[in-house]
């Protein structure tokens, strides 16, 4: 039996933050970053259930073709994911009547949609890039047991060693995305080996801890690894090399490993780091990127 303290329920019987019901989650759950995409990610929607707010999060859940999709905002950042995870799993997994595991596992199908920030010259701003590993330089995953059991430590020691991670962060750790959800965003691959889809391009995500120093943004203070970013774009790994930063991939990845869930995160290149240019006008590629996982949860 879960404690009170542990697992927070409000007098409406919704969980603590999200403030949903167990039966307002459906088992495929589009994530976004901004409240606001969520409303956009809904308009494909041919019926709407329910709509909740709370705080950052932002829930919809409706039918898109024939399949329960449930669209919800998390807010910036690692510990959000923390949060919002744990939550969704409690909803499936557990019991809020009794405060027990139920005794058959619910697995939810977890897609966010993000912008993020390209490392390599060939993911120019408009790529969508499908974070088939991500690299957490969070910390967020250190803190539950089971954590090396999800995560690829070869990869992490090469990496750590390579780039000259900063002694005072928190370790890094390497997760591969659900591989079956992976290749059914991707397009699949045609019969000469070669991805499907051109425009979805697998990659290595950084999820850094901030936007600013933790990327190796410098406006009024300088960063305590100056160098580090050129060390990040020529490192690789057994054919992979890192394309991109974002916030929240690799605590998804890693959380839903854990849970027993799927999860892939797919972004759209609003700013290409080597070319240092940007696009703020990001919204077309996104209401496509959109569509496209939609169409494919």
């Amino acid at each position: 039996m879960i404690p009170s303290s542990e697992l927070i329920i409000n007098a409406d019987g919704t969980v603590f933050h999200l403030h949903l019901l167990p039966e307002q989650l459906a088992d495929k759950v589009i994530m976004c970053g901004d409240p606001g995409r969520v409303d956009m990610i809904a308009s494909f929607f041919d019926t709407r259930e329910c709509e909740v707010t709370s705080r950052e999060f932002h829930t919809i859940t409706g039918t898109y073709q024939g399949k329960r999709i449930t669209a919800l905002s998390h807010g910036i950042g690692p510990d959000n994911i923390d949060i919002v995870v744990n939550e969704l799993d409690a909803l499936a997994n557990i019991d809020f009547q009794t405060r027990e595991v139920k005794p058959q596992h619910r697995t939810l199908q977890m897609v966010r949609i993000g912008t993020c920030g390209g490392l390599q010259p060939y993911v120019p701003c408009g790529t969508s890039i499908v974070s088939e590993y991500s690299i957490g330089f969070d910390g967020v995953l250190n803190w539950y047991a089971g954590r090396d059991s999800v995560s690829d430590l070869d990869f992490e020691r090469e990496l750590t060693s390579y780039i000259g991670y900063p002694r005072k962060a928190a370790d890094p750790y390497v997760v591969k995305a659900d591989e079956e959800l992976t290749a059914r965003l991707c397009g699949g691959f045609g019969p000469d080996g070669k991805p499907q889809d051109p425009n979805m391009v697998r990659g290595v995500t950084i999820s850094a801890v901030g936007f600013y120093g933790p990327q190796g943004r410098v406006l009024r203070m300088p960063t305590a690894a100056p160098l580090i970013n050129q060390r990040i774009e020529s490192f690789e790994y057994q054919g992979h090399r890192i394309t991109n930063y974002e916030m929240e991939s690799a605590p998804l990845a890693g959380f839903a490993r854990l849970l027993g869930h799927k999860a892939v995160t797919v972004c759209s290149v609003v700013a290409n780091r080597v070319a240092h240019n940007s696009s703020p006008n990001y919204k077309t590629a996104m209401h496509d990127l959109v569509k496209t996982v939609l169409d494919r949860i």
